[in-house]
């Protein structure tokens, strides 16, 4: 028994990787994570006590057990069994392709990763970039929403800085989980999307199998009344306007609702930008009639080099103001009762339609639509005409910047002088020779109003 026993060097390494591997997964794994978990459920319950919405149960369940639920939920059963039979593969086939779109699709909140990285980024982002202005915003109308209802905001989609932008403005209130394009399916991105609580959608997906295990989880995330924020026009404005609504998910969850069951509220968002940072881009993107924005490396680099000398030579200023305003909330249940048509349709119209109403009017989309015009020559004629729009906004009950139309005049051309999209010298203001489109990319934005 105390014989002793030459081995191997080699061998005696792998012996004694193999029980340190079982010693930590099965003793010292599980008391980490304990710890971990009890750090968390206490960090939530304090996050709960200050959040007009709390973080609800569903949102912090574990990940693996989402997708289990979410696999074994009958309708995604029977999806299975009817793709296996469509497509003539063995269910098991099918059932490991669902569940791959179901990894794919199902986040992995982490309230820590959330309230600390994320708001405090997205913070950063938004007011070291802009400044940032509340518009229209019914404070009373918004608190009033029954904090157990299940609220998504509609947000139009005029930048990739919306989503920082709108996080950093509803951290108070809750967590929002965002349905996100492809575009953010890379690593290590993804991975803090998924930490961030937002899931991601192939939109250009037409597989009844995926589409039934996406339709699932969003409805799943409603009845458990998870806050979601979605953008209906399915992508960013190529031309400033609004685009008609894609009814997917809006249909995923109108068609779950329950009279008897959580009330459903969707609030409708609009988010406008003196600079959007990839105007140049979209608006070329436009032209060519696709969705793909891959701006050239040295472009990318270039930009991002002279911004960071701008901030080290502290020569930086922020690209004039973003804002977002909260329009009149729709309860999906009184508003069934109105609709005789298609609901779907109807409610995509309406959300379009208060989201139009309430988009802010800010100083370089007005000054861009007079120069447009070429009604003016000179500043003073320009504060002249700002005066005259802003009167006119005013009669329709649109919500308006809280600067004058000198300041308005004054803030505008400082950024479109700077780049080069109005020309100033003796013969006073002209709009430059190639600016027509970036110019009609900021007026189409409040184009409507008028």
């Amino acid at each position: 028994m105390f014989t002793t026993v030459a081995i191997p060097l080699w061998l005696l390494v792998l012996i004694l990787l193999f029980a340190a591997v079982t010693f930590a997964s099965h003793f010292l794994f599980p008391s980490v994570r304990w710890f971990f978990r009890k750090r968390a459920e206490r960090l939530v319950a304090r996050l709960n006590q200050r959040l007009t919405r709390p973080i609800e149960p569903f949102k912090l369940a574990r990940r693996h057990d989402m997708i289990q639920r979410l696999l074994y939920d009958p309708d995604v059963t029977r999806a299975i069994v009817e793709h296996a039979k469509a497509e003539g593969v063995p269910e098991n086939v099918a059932f490991e392709q669902a569940r791959r779109y179901a990894r794919e699709i199902v986040p992995s909140f982490s309230a820590t990763a959330y309230f600390t990285f994320g708001t405090r980024l997205a913070s950063w982002m938004s007011r070291s970039l802009y400044r940032i202005r509340l518009g229209a915003f019914d404070r009373d109308r918004l608190e009033a929403i029954d904090p157990q209802a299940a609220v998504v905001f509609v947000i139009n989609h005029r930048s990739n800085m919306d989503y920082f932008l709108v996080t950093y403005l509803a951290a108070r209130a809750g967590a929002l989980s965002y349905a996100v394009g492809e575009w953010a399916r890379v690593w290590p991105l993804s991975t803090v999307i998924r930490m961030m609580g937002a899931f991601f959608i192939r939109r250009k997906s037409r597989g009844g199998l995926y589409r039934r295990i996406l339709a699932r989880y969003v409805q799943m995330a409603t009845q458990g009344g998870v806050a979601q924020a979605v953008f209906p026009e399915g992508g960013l404005s190529l031309n400033g306007r609004l685009a008609p609504p894609k009814l997917g998910l809006l249909r995923y969850i109108i068609s779950a609702y329950q009279p008897d069951g959580r009330a459903v509220i969707f609030v409708p968002v609009a988010v406008n930008y003196d600079r959007v940072i990839e105007d140049r881009i979209l608006i070329a993107a436009g032209k060519a009639g696709e969705r793909r924005f891959r701006p050239p490396l040295s472009t990318v680099t270039a930009a991002l080099a002279e911004h960071l000398w701008q901030r080290i030579t502290r020569r930086f200023k922020p690209f004039g103001t973003a804002s977002v305003s909260f329009g009149e909330p729709l309860d999906l249940g009184p508003f069934i009762d109105t609709v005789k048509a298609d609901l779907g349709t109807a409610l995509g119209a309406e959300m379009m339609k208060r989201i139009a109403a309430v988009i802010p009017v800010l100083p370089v989309p007005l000054v861009a639509r007079l120069m447009l015009a070429g009604a003016v020559t000179d500043r003073a004629e320009l504060r002249i005409a700002v005066q005259g729009a802003l009167d006119v906004l005013a009669s329709r009950g649109v919500a308006l910047p809280r600067r004058d139309a000198a300041k308005i005049t004054s803030d505008a051309l400082d950024i479109l002088i700077k780049r080069k999209l109005v020309l100033e010298d003796a013969n006073g203001l002209r709009a430059a020779p190639d600016a027509a489109d970036v110019l009609g990319f900021y007026a189409d934005s409040i184009a409507h109003h008028f």
